[in-house]
């Protein structure tokens, strides 16, 4: 049967036309979660909407990705360079426009199941729009939801002849959603997949390749190659490395691992890098900092300080900028094989990915092939390298160009013959990296299209139902996923272990449950893993300082049945199948003592711990200025940096931005420097102007330049930066 290619089309008018045309004016649009949206296609449908009140519109999508604005004059002098150059020509969505004003038309709903963090706190379209599902189920979630449009961003490339696209940073739910509606139109339902060519778009493969076939209509055409969206990387803080460094050392040689975006992923990314790059300093860093004094027995029994020699397998939703600076350290380079019998021999070391006589003799040991090899025996020998490629099977023989040879492996002449003259070197079709979906720098985009074809070939994005659950191939993922940990951020625990990550407790949404259910779910589930949240112990607001851990709160992500490990900058809190007094122990031990007491007292008032119980005395020093002076010395030989990944801002840019931000919460705590706000009043350091001339302020004209101007002098001053 011949197979139907997509329409093509260089307007995306002419395909908003035809995806009418087809399932008329009630449409219900799913598109990916942030970066693989097709902006302008979506932007396009949208106003169609708005001019005709005939149309139902209904988006259902994840991170609705929005350029910052700034909310004051300073934020505004600081930004608008800034989001010139790095957001460029990005098109932001009319709907996120209309929906912050309030203005959005009555036949249209933006329906999300993960939001920007924080950024829709007050929207009422949004807290009452929000659909709480983990993302293994968004699929089920958006067919029950009527889906009959689907839109994806997606790369082109062309392959031996043959012009072929790449779901690339998102095929982490449409490779399901695809597969159902392709089902439906099959069943004589009439829906509409739509694929918009980005060249910008680096061009991943695995399960994201895919042909024509796989969409109703594609847009091509280069005036449509927006700027993809890159958000600066932050700076990693004191609290985020000490977190970092106390997950990396939870990590180890041989496994796999989970994390996520933002400056706890980098801040274990930098811990690692140092494991690996730099052992002895990261190793006395350890001891310096008190982690090894007071969780040893945690890192030795599910961790490691060591260097990776084996190396870690990435499987992970997201894929951070993070994991390809691990690739590039040689720390995120242990294969894994689409075979559930090689990848077992693989664990138990019997073979490596070097082929040699022994790799037949494990694999007929292991009955994973024949002794007489049959034709499929032969294929999978082939695919994995472990046979060359350029040979064939015919009637139960090998042919090698002229020269024949039995495929009988039970006669020790043909096996012989067979292991001199045709086997491979080494292993092929490894993995070292699964995952869903990507987003980051304009450095992390430009370092995926920089690598090889074959590098690039070592990651495998996939659907999310491969990544994030073990449903479906059960083995085969647990052999692959040996050692696991999956690391991920929460918001607040409470002293029974009990976390809080995308909610508040009067209900309103602040993210979303996202994949966290399944990273839990799947390290209680899995022998070796272990399920690691991360938690920074104070929440700073308006300048008071609050407890991030708590005795009880009224939202809850992950039950307390499910507690596994927590980790603050204070230490390791390892919980799992501990009772409720140990667990609320190991939790105080790594809470900022300012908070210690006050949820001591509480605890012993429910009868959760015994009234005579005293926190230990090394764990009563829990400040952010002993952290501070640890970390000094180390900081002077240079670790610890605030940019050990790499920046996208300017130099000026980093202080001012740091700078700006301290004045802000000094501000609302009441904290001013008034010998340095004098200063700043009376002159202008020579050191303040490249700041001065980045916030156009070097030259300030009128009192309210003027006024601006010493308030940056003094930030600066106030910071220490000048």
């Amino acid at each position: 049967m011949k197979v139907k290619s997509a329409i093509q089309y260089d307007s995306i008018k002419q395909c908003a036309d035809a995806i009418i045309d087809r399932v008329g004016k009630n449409i219900v649009l799913g598109t990916p979660l942030a970066l693989g949206k097709p902006n302008q296609l979506i932007n396009e449908i949208y106003r169609r909407a708005k001019e005709d009140s005939s149309i139902r519109l209904r988006i259902i999508t994840a991170l609705s990705l929005e350029r910052p604005r700034a909310s004051g004059e300073l934020e505004r002098r600081l930004l608008e360079p800034l989001v010139e150059r790095v957001f460029a020509d990005f098109p932001d969505f009319e709907y996120i426009i209309d929906m912050r004003k309030n203005q959005l038309p009555p036949n249209f709903e933006l329906i999300e199941f993960y939001n920007k963090s924080g950024s829709f706190l007050n929207i009422p379209h949004a807290q009452q729009n929000y659909i709480s599902t983990n993302y293994t189920h968004a699929p089920r979630d958006i067919f029950a939801l009527g889906i009959n449009v689907a839109v994806q961003l997606i790369g082109k490339k062309t392959i031996d002849g043959k012009t072929m696209y790449s779901m690339s940073c998102n095929p982490d739910t449409p490779i399901e959603i695809g597969d159902g509606m392709r089902k439906q139109a099959a069943d004589g339902e009439k829906n509409f997949i739509a694929g918009q060519v980005n060249n910008n778009l680096p061009f991943m493969y695995g399960d994201a390749v895919c042909g024509s076939e796989n969409f109703d209509a594609i847009i091509d055409n280069p005036k449509y190659d927006f700027t993809l969206f890159a958000p600066p990387k932050g700076s990693i803080a004191t609290d985020d490395y000490m977190i970092g460094m106390n997950a990396s050392a939870l990590i180890q040689d041989g496994g796999t691992l989970q994390i996520g975006i933002g400056s706890l992923g980098d801040a274990i990314c930098a811990g690692l890098q140092m494991r690996q790059d730099h052992n002895k300093a990261y190793c006395d860093a350890l001891h310096a900092f008190n982690i090894m004094e007071n969780f040893g027995d945690s890192i030795e029994r599910w961790g490691g300080t060591n260097r990776f020699e084996e190396g870690l397998h990435g499987s992970s939703e997201m894929l951070v900028d993070g994991f390809v600076h691990l690739f590039r350290s040689g720390i995120i380079k242990r294969k894994v094989y689409d075979n559930a019998p090689l990848q077992k021999l693989l664990n138990q070391k019997k073979i490596t990915e070097k082929v040699t006589p022994e790799t037949l003799t494990a694999l007929l040991e292991s009955e994973a092939i024949h002794r007489k090899l049959t034709k499929r025996n032969f294929d999978f020998l082939q695919k994995f390298g472990i046979l060359k490629p350029d040979l064939s099977y015919h009637d139960g023989e090998i042919k090698n160009g002229s020269a024949s040879y039995s495929a009988d492996l039970a006669d020790r002449e043909s096996f012989d013959k067979i292991a001199a003259n045709c086997l491979g070197k080494e292993l092929r079709q490894g993995i070292v990296m699964h995952g869903s979906f990507f987003i980051g720098p304009q450095s992390f985009y430009d370092a995926l299209n920089e690598m090889s074809e074959e590098e690039r070939q070592l990651f495998n994005m996939t659907s999310v139902q491969y990544v994030n659950q073990l449903y479906g191939g059960e083995e085969l993922k647990a052999l692959q996923r040996s050692k696991a940990r999956y690391i991920n951020a929460g918001m607040k625990v409470n002293l029974l272990g009990a976390v809080t990550s995308d909610a508040l407790e009067d209900g309103r949404v602040v993210s979303g449950v996202g994949g966290q259910y399944n990273f839990v779910s799947m390290a209680h589930a899995l022998k070796d893993a272990r399920g690691i949240i991360m938690i920074k112990s104070t929440r700073t607001k308006g300048g008071k300082v609050s407890s991030n851990v708590v005795f009880n709160y009224g939202h809850t992500t992950i039950p307390r049945h499910l507690r596994d490990i927590v980790v603050t900058e204070y230490g390791i809190a390892d919980i799992r199948g501990q009772t409720d007094s140990e667990t609320t122990a190991r939790i105080l031990n790594v809470t900022d003592s300012r908070f210690q007491q006050d949820l001591l007292k509480q605890a012993k008032k429910a009868k959760k711990i015994s009234p005579n119980y005293t926190i230990p005395d090394r764990f009563r020093n829990n400040l952010p200025e002993k952290l501070e002076q640890q970390m000094a010395p180390f900081r002077e030989q240079g670790y610890f940096q605030l940019y050990p990944l790499g920046q996208d801002l300017t130099d000026e840019e980093s202080v001012l931005g740091l700078s700006l931000r301290k004045l802000k919460n000094d501000a609302a705590a009441k904290r001013f420097a008034f010998g340095k706000l004098g200063k700043a009043f009376v002159s202008t350091p020579q050191a303040a102007m490249p700041y001065l001339e980045r916030m156009q302020l070097d030259k300030p004209s009128g009192l309210k330049e003027k006024m601006l101007k010493t308030i940056v002098v003094y930030a600066l001053l106030n910071n220490n930066k000048i």
